[in-house]
């Protein structure tokens, strides 16, 4: 009595409703090219495993038992479930699957907001079914996020190389000096010279911006923030200078809250990048994303390269 399946059972099922579509023996031998004592003894083996006769064949030609009738609909419904097995294992190869983890340290312009988004968009047009996680941090935890594998990708200012890391960039950010309405500079000439500057208070960020350093060098530094909007209140409350993001500055300066100081003599850009661990390119996931947001970006080829593993990278800490 027939209890279970194998390779060999679904061949032989094969077989026999070939047999039936062609209504006989003789007609299926060139649809399955082998010959008739071939299929005959065949059809016989797949009877031998289910325990009864399928079809009378011989002298008066083919014909389906009872039995035989119940059976063409269950072997239907099995090689119809095998072609689906089978198509849809092959859509696991093909299909992007899993979670696409993304870090940002935020406050981006709203045109490169809108740039990432258009990159996210073209992703989805991809025969995928991912799993975004978007999260917000610090340029040096999302790096340790990084090598510790809660992240895939990270974009940011990142001012230094670490190693194992890779880095492309993406785009520029202006930084300016601002200070607020209650400020003594906020009424001054706006060709502020380095000297006065230096006689106030600034703010300093938590991450080292080299380029910042660059620009002013040595000043008095009375507070500490770790990302925009805290710099940006203390330098609303009119007691403290220091860089901000153009974009992030203008709507305030459109109000008269805050005030450029030496917009083209202290001013600078910054590059932000895209980090990712050394040989996450390779996993299917990134490599497509990274493939629709340089798109976006219209980067250049050789940072357009999928190997950006194979990168060299150096630590500075």
């Amino acid at each position: 009595m027939f209890s279970n399946t194998s390779d060999l059972d679904v061949r032989l099922v094969r077989v026999f409703l070939a047999v039936v579509d062609a209504r006989g023996i003789t007609a299926a031998e060139a649809t399955l090219g082998v010959r008739q004592s071939t299929i005959s003894s065949q059809l016989s083996a797949l009877e031998a495993r289910m325990g009864f006769r399928l079809c009378e064949r011989g002298r008066g030609g083919f014909r389906l038992t009872s039995k035989g009738e119940r059976f063409v609909t269950s072997a239907r419904a099995l090689i119809a479930a095998t072609s689906q097995f089978v198509a849809q294992v092959r859509d696991i190869d093909r299909k992007l699957v899993g979670t696409l983890s993304i870090g940002l340290i935020g406050q981006a312009s709203h045109v490169e907001n809108a740039r990432l988004a258009e990159a996210i968009g073209a992703f989805r047009k991809r025969d995928q079914a991912v799993r975004f996680a978007m999260r917000v941090a610090p340029p040096q935890e999302l790096e340790e996020c990084l090598v510790n594998h809660e992240l895939d990708l990270a974009i940011g200012y990142f001012w230094h190389r670490v190693a194992g890391l890779s880095y492309s960039k993406l785009f520029s950010e202006r930084q300016v000096i601002c200070c607020g309405r209650g400020h003594p500079l906020f009424h001054a000439d706006p060709n502020v010279t380095l000297d006065a500057l230096r006689e106030h208070d600034w703010i300093w960020r938590s991450y080292p911006v080299p380029e910042e350093l660059a620009s002013i060098g040595e000043r008095r530094v009375t507070a500490i923030a770790d990302n925009i909007d805290a710099a940006t209140v203390l330098i609303l409350s009119g007691s403290h200078i220091g860089y901000l993001p153009t974009h992030h500055a203008e709507p305030f300066e459109q109000r008269g809250l805050i005030r450029v100081l030496g917009r083209s003599a202290f001013g600078f850009d910054v590059p932000l990048h895209l980090a990712m661990k050394r040989g996450m390119a390779d996993k299917p996931i990134v490599r497509a994303f990274c493939e629709d947001l340089f798109g976006v970006y219209g980067t250049q080829a050789n940072e357009r390269d999928m190997r950006m593993h194979q990168q060299k990278t150096h630590s500075i800490r």
